[in-house]
């Protein structure tokens, strides 16, 4: 039988451990949130900078079930990820992931030549998730290229792949 003292004490470590857990799990939470938080305040403002539009998944997806004419660009390494899944009819350049502040002429006349002198087509770019800033990097130099219907899918092949769209693989 229990005393009422033990009671109390079972209670009170009841009650202990049940804070205990909930505290763990604020923090937790909360780490998530301030990363997401961090991703999406720096995610705005490549947008603000680049000068460019977003596309959500789906969005893409009724595009291109449509066959709405435009230019999707895969800005991924091509051994290490276009080759293995891209999405369907994407063509491939690859961009960094850091800030590009400059664009060398190699760079930028493999970019002119992969869009096509149509400054009005209409041209998405993705890269492998919203965190990678390739396709932010070839979107915003696609703007300052006098590109004027530019696309970010933020997204990239993570999140085509987790809504189970179709993928192609290159040769």
């Amino acid at each position: 039988m229990f005393s009422r003292s033990k009671f109390i004490v079972s209670v009170a470590a009841a009650i202990m451990i049940l804070c205990a857990h909930s505290a763990a799990f604020a923090l937790e939470w909360g780490t998530r949130e301030l990363e997401t938080e961090k991703l999406a305040v720096q995610f705005a403002a490549q947008v603000k900078e680049g000068g460019y539009a977003i596309v959500t998944t789906e969005e893409l997806n009724a595009w291109i079930d449509k066959k709405e004419p435009m230019l999707v660009v895969d800005t991924m390494p091509f051994e290490d990820s276009y080759k293995k899944n891209h999405i369907p009819g994407a063509v491939q350049i690859e961009f960094p992931v850091e800030e590009m502040t400059q664009l060398d002429e190699a760079k930028r006349t493999g970019l002119e030549g992969l869009l096509g002198p149509d400054k009005a087509r209409k041209i998405v770019f993705y890269c492998g998730f919203t965190k990678c800033g390739r396709s932010h990097n070839a979107a915003k130099w696609a703007v300052k290229l006098g590109y004027t219907n530019v696309w970010r899918y933020p997204g990239g092949i993570k999140a085509w792949l987790e809504a189970g769209y179709p993928v192609q693989k290159a040769q």
